[in-house]
């Protein structure tokens, strides 16, 4: 446990909640960075690709199944390649890296898919806003990505030896009532070469005193909880040194909770990476992490909860529905209505949320890790602000 200056706060009461992420080495984000890389080659030729790309990855190998309808032309196997090398899977005695055996079983899509305009499948959207962080995200999972991009950082410039790409965190916040008070638990386990116990002492106080520390201190400075008592757990079961896709089978779409909101707001469980925004799964839930995030940054609710429905075919949502948690200005009816008629009057379709938030363009690799929301605002449209008159 390591001791940091703050104010003393009265924590006695309240509930703890726990949210984890995963470093872009992990087999199952490896396998969603390589959905979405093709995903964005084939957006880049042609904006109009239909295509819904899975991955698997094992020891030594990488396969691809899924549906395309595209006329993009390209050669899939490079960009699997650079994907793994660009992630920092480059030792062959780790049993996975850049030269593994690919196998291509990706195909063409069905025509009446491929044609349709309406939504690809039946399925239902949440999208979530609220005043824990600058971002508004959900403090948990918002550290918990923060913590792994410093630790990723630090492996790539070589300023803490030894690292390997796989990773993961986990963030245990104290709350009272709907608000974040103190930090109550810490943990980071990372993959790393093969170390006696002095260099894994060593590793573990380079990772507190590079990553962790200044990470919380950096953090406390714009958000007002307690982080002095927090116990910081670093790879707590000892040295890892099998990891990675050799160790553990990745799929794409396996960490749609790292990906949304860690579990603080609800998922409805569809993935997003490897499908083109036809697919509401994907573009509805970025529509409504949107105007959860209007909603909350104009003074509306200090946290909103957006769901959207939709039928197979159809263009128009079945369904929307607002909570505020009784942090709403107004009746969270009026916020419904003035959203449906008012804010966002005629972008509620497949093809209005498409067209709205500029979805067909390459730009989905960078969500495929460390979350799909809370970052890059300047780049993400849906994580942009819309100001309401």
């Amino acid at each position: 446990m390591t001791a940091l200056h703050a104010k003393e706060t009265d924590v006695a009461h309240g509930y703890v909640f726990t949210s984890e992420s995963v470093s872009e080495g992990h087999p199952d984000k490896v396998c969603d960075q390589i959905s979405d890389a093709i995903l964005d080659a084939h957006l880049a030729q042609d904006p109009y690709s239909r295509v819904a790309c899975e991955s698997l990855a094992t020891k030594n190998r990488l396969i691809l199944s899924g549906e395309i309808n595209s006329k993009a032309h390209l050669e899939v196997e490079p960009i699997v390649r650079k994907v793994i090398r660009d992630i920092g899977y480059i030792h062959p005695d780790k049993h996975f890296d850049d030269s593994c055996e690919i196998q291509n079983y990706l195909h063409a899509q069905e025509t009446a898919l491929a044609e349709n305009e309406g939504a690809g499948d039946q399925g239902l959207m949440f999208g979530y806003a609220c005043k824990q962080s600058k971002s508004l995200m959900p403090l948990p999972i918002e550290l918990s990505h923060i913590l792994l991009k410093n630790l990723a950082k630090a492996r790539k410039e070589g300023s803490i030896p030894c690292l390997l790409p796989d990773a993961k965190s986990q963030v245990s916040i104290r709350y009272r009532g709907r608000k974040p008070v103190a930090l109550d638990t810490v943990v980071i386990s990372t993959h790393h070469q093969e170390i006696c116990e002095m260099e894994f002492a060593n590793l573990k106080h380079c990772i507190s005193e590079k990553v962790v520390l200044p990470t919380l201190r950096t953090m406390q400075k714009d958000i007002d909880f307690e982080i002095k008592n927090a116990e910081i757990k670093i790879n707590p079961l000892g040295r890892w040194h099998e990891g990675g896709p050799a160790a553990d089978t990745g799929l794409t779409g396996r960490k749609i909770i790292v990906d949304t909101y860690g579990g603080w707001a609800q998922h409805g469980g569809g993935a997003f990476s490897g499908k083109d925004p036809t697919k509401v799964d994907r573009s509805a839930a970025y529509m409504a992490r949107h105007i959860a995030k209007s909603i909350v940054a104009n003074g509306i609710a200090t946290e909103c909860l957006i769901q959207f429905s939709f039928v197979i075919g159809e263009d128009k949502p079945v369904s929307l529905m607002v909570d505020t948690y009784g942090s709403g200005i107004m009746s969270d009816i009026q916020i419904e209505k003035m959203i449906q008629h008012e804010l966002f009057k005629n972008v509620l379709t497949v093809k209005g949320i498409i067209e709205y938030l500029d979805l067909r363009r390459p730009i989905y690799l960078p969500t495929a890790s460390y979350g799909h929301f809370g970052q890059n605002a300047s780049e993400q449209s849906w994580e942009q602000i819309k100001y309401f008159n």
